[in-house]
């Protein structure tokens, strides 16, 4: 009866049906004439091996040829800078909510549900929230930017030229070097020239710093820190709640908090932030930026001029 409606693992052994439990029990009373609930069908099916599964994200869309080269780079980088005590921060946007009494995945413990709209439409929130992570690796730290406007590289670079400003400086006082580690898209794309301008101005020029930067490989981004070490930590801290407005947002994010030490910091920012913006040739042509002679795309340093 199952045959064709039947996969499995060859590994493990587990096997799984697209048919539900309802129509197997009538497909049973029809063929067979045996009369079982869905819940019996449910039972008998776990002794068969079957178990009910979810989609896996297993597949990978590209194969980049230099993913491990990268990850060496990337590891040997870390070291170096966790060994003269100097500053390293990885960055990413999580994802972007809506802010008002939306859905929220998640269980929590309450008495009753809490009640939501029953559409996520956009026309219905009070707004939207962007948060820009900033990940201290050296220090266990984390700085989250709420912002209210658009995911830009303007906007990226703002998020951390105010954490340095703020914090970096002071708890890195006379390191010159910055070693950022970012994905290789959304905000923080290499190849988007507002990322390294913004770089340039925001950071090496208005504080006399380097800036070195290493990016994963594309489809690589959950092996970047802040994905793991923050974000996760967020997604699980709100699971459930709706983030009905920024305050929220803001509360839910500063008690953010592992038994390792993790600690995050939130800040609102309001500023509105352009996308489409055009940066000309020779705007690029005035960078003081080198690439590295080993995967140049993904590693550079750009220095103050």
């Amino acid at each position: 009866m199952l045959s064709y409606e039947t996969a499995g693992d060859p590994m493990s052994g587990t096997k799984w049906t697209r048919t539900t439990t309802a129509k197997l029990a009538e497909l049973l009373q029809d063929s067979l004439g045996i009369s079982l609930c869905k819940n019996t069908v449910g039972k008998l099916l776990g002794e068969l091996g079957f178990s009910l599964k979810v989609n896996k994200k297993s597949i990978p869309i590209k194969s980049v040829p230099e993913r491990d080269l990268q990850f060496q780079i990337i590891e040997k980088r870390r070291k170096e800078f966790a060994a003269k005590g100097a500053p390293s921060i990885s960055v990413d946007t999580k994802k972007r909510e809506l802010v008002g009494p939306f859905k929220n995945p998640g269980t929590i413990w309450t008495r009753e549900a809490i009640p939501v709209y029953d559409h996520d439409f956009p026309s219905s929130a009070e707004g939207v929230a962007i948060p820009y992570g900033v990940y201290d690796v050296q220090r266990n730290l984390g700085y989250i930017f709420v912002g209210t406007s658009k995911d830009t590289s303007e906007f990226a670079v703002n998020s951390i030229g105010t954490w340095w400003g703020r914090h970096g400086c002071k708890q890195y006082r006379g390191h010159k070097e910055l070693l950022i580690l970012a994905d290789a898209g959304g905000s923080n794309n290499p190849r988007h020239r507002s990322w390294n301008v913004q770089i340039q101005e925001e950071l090496c020029d208005r504080y006399g710093i380097s800036v070195i930067v290493c990016h994963y490989p594309t489809g690589a981004s959950k092996f970047n820190p802040i994905e793991r070490r923050v974000f996760s930590e967020i997604t699980k801290n709100w699971a459930g709640r709706p983030l009905d407005s920024y305050e929220t947002i803001l509360n839910y994010l500063d008690r953010t908090a592992t038994s390792t030490g993790l600690k995050v910091r939130s800040y609102l920012d309001e500023n509105v932030y352009e996308t489409g913006v055009k940066i000309s040739d020779e705007e690029m042509e005035a960078l003081n930026i080198s690439k590295h002679e080993v995967l140049g795309r993904w590693n550079y340093t750009i220095k103050p001029r």
